[in-house]
Order: C-alpha cells, then structure tokens, then sequence
C-alpha cells in the first residue's frame, strides 16, 4: 500500500491560459523543502471546503530541473466533483494548500529508440516537463498535439515559442489536420515508444491503431487520472477481519459500499486507481482491474487491487479487511 509524505506549498502566481484552465506555481512553504521529480510526475492537491474535501491528482508542468517551485494546470471540468471548481473560484495568491509528494507512472523508457508522444486537449500537461528531460538526453521524440480548435487548446502559443518547436506537430480537428492514428502508427519507426494522454477515446484508437499495426502493445504508454467507468455487475465482498458480507450494485464501488455501512476506514486519496493507497488484499476471488497503478504483471497475479476503482470478476470477492 502506497502511503504519501504531505508537504506544505504557497500559491505563488495564478495565470488564466483559456478560460476553462488555469496554471499554478507553487513554492516551498516555510518549513518545507521540495523534493526532486522526474519528467511525467504528479501530486496529488488536497483541499478543503467546509465539510467537503477533495483529493485531485494533476500533472508537474515544469522542468525537473527546477528545484525552486511546482507548476500544475486545473481544467475546470464541465461536471466537476468539487476539485477543479474549489481550485478556480476559491484560491488565491498567497493561499497555503497540502501536496503529496511527487510520484511517476508516466516515466520515460530509457531503451526506447524513438520517444511518440500523443497529446488530446488537457493531455498536453505530462509532456511539459517530458519535453525538457528529452532536449537534455538529446533524445529522438516527436509531439502530436490534438485538439478539437483553435480556442480549445492549452499552451499551444508558449510551445511553438520554446526550444521545442521543430518536434511538435498540432492536429485540429476542426481546420482538417486530425491525426490519422491507422496510418500514423503503422509508419513508427522500430524501437519506438508511443506515450498518449487525453481522453478515452483517444488512448482506444491509440489502442486499436497499434493492434492493426502489430506495434508491440509493451511499448504503449498511458496516463489518465479520471476514470471514466467503474460500473459493472453486482457482487458481493465479504471482509474476512470484519466478518460483514456486503453487496455492491452496479453504479458503486467497493470503498463507496464500505464508506456508506461504515463498516472500516479505508484511506484513498485519489479514488481513481492512481495512487494505490487504497490496495486491499484478495483472499478469495478475482477482480476486474480498472486501475492506471498495476502493472500488467500485477493485475495477473490477483494478489491485491484497488478498491476505489475496481471490480470483481464473478459474483464474489473476499478482501482482507
């Protein structure tokens, strides 16, 4: 079970880059020293709202290299569970908020011959700093950026301002130029690595691409922090420390159902299969991986998942809760 140091950060500046996305810096509060981070890393925001508290997971903008401050970018979601819109409308400059420290699930593979990063909208956030870790390596990578228009995207100007600029390519779906992915991915050059972040639409195609293409499924990488399904079938969980049996319909999941009968406290700070603190134990039975925090080897060996996401693959499950 992952457990996460919490550090004390300042809200240093606030700048608006469309009017649904915003770019936060963060700097060491007075007791806190930042730890370093690799290239693809996020936090986790924790925030307080009255009695609400929410638990976001965003992207490091920023270099690595730079020790001095964290930069995350908070699209304000169109159905948002609190998060996003407690980030817009209620913090401010000079404000104190919690972080996790730094953890990565979207690293760069050192072997990889060529680096394909696949951008769709908000995606762009985890290649910002992946961009910088490549220009140091002298690393061949290029960088398709999707989106719907030209008002529908996010850092696209600082981009094509930057060092950058000769290895990114902006599709817009609107002037024509989307990214053909069939044919895109079965011109990859061997030993490439495709690293894709966006919506679920887009990480299938990428899926469905490379199955056509028999490009190696091992060297495709994605991140999503929201997942968009964690319904299913209904089943029951019985907690062998607790001795409770319960039923989990289908629209909850396993830490809703335990969380709603009160029956043990089971931390999860991100409740989207991102962070791992939440991993219980399975005694009995097999769960139905929704997680991004397993790898693939993990998920087959049934030992442990996650309950804030996942499901069971029959009518029962025993945890050791």
């Amino acid at each position: 079970m992952s457990t996460y140091q919490k550090l004390g950060v300042i809200v240093s500046d606030i700048e608006t880059i469309t009017p649904t996305i915003k770019r936060f810096t963060l700097i060491p509060d007075e007791n806190t020293q930042l730890p370093s981070f690799t290239s693809g890393s996020h936090l986790f925001v924790q925030m307080q709202d009255d009695d609400n508290h929410y638990s976001n997971a965003y992207s490091l903008l920023n270099s690595p290299f730079d020790e001095q401050r964290y930069q995350i970018a908070v699209k304000r979601g169109e159905h948002s569970r609190g998060g996003s819109a407690f980030m817009h409308k209620k913090v401010a400059i000079g404000n104190k908020l919690i972080v996790s420290e730094p953890n990565n699930l979207f690293a760069l593979v050192p072997e990889a011959k060529k680096h394909i990063l696949i951008a769709g909208g908000i995606g762009i956030t985890p290649f910002m700093s992946h961009l910088h870790e490549l220009q140091k390596q002298n690393a061949e990578y290029e960088l398709h950026y999707c989106y719907r228009n030209a008002n529908d995207n996010a850092f696209t100007q600082e981009l094509m301002a930057s060092g950058f600029k000769d290895k990114i390519v902006c599709h817009i779906s609107s002037e024509g130029t989307r990214l053909e992915l069939d044919t895109f991915i079965s011109q990859l050059p061997e030993g490439s690595h495709v690293y894709t972040c966006g919506s679920n639409s887009l990480n299938d195609g990428v899926k469905q691409a490379a199955q056509k293409a028999g490009f190696p499924s091992h060297q495709l990488h994605f991140e999503q922090f929201t997942l968009e399904d964690k319904t299913g079938d209904t089943f029951t969980v019985f907690l062998a420390k607790s001795g409770v049996e319960l039923e989990v319909d289908s629209e909850s999941t396993i830490l809703q159902v335990i969380e709603k009968n009160k029956v043990v406290s089971v931390e999860s700070l991100c409740r989207e299969g991102v962070c791992g603190t939440c991993e219980t134990m399975i005694l009995e039975g097999e769960a139905d991986h929704r997680d991004q925090y397993f790898s693939d080897e993990e998920k087959q060996s049934q030992t442990s998942m996650l309950i804030c996401c996942s499901r069971a693959k029959g009518r029962r499950l025993v945890l050791d809760l």
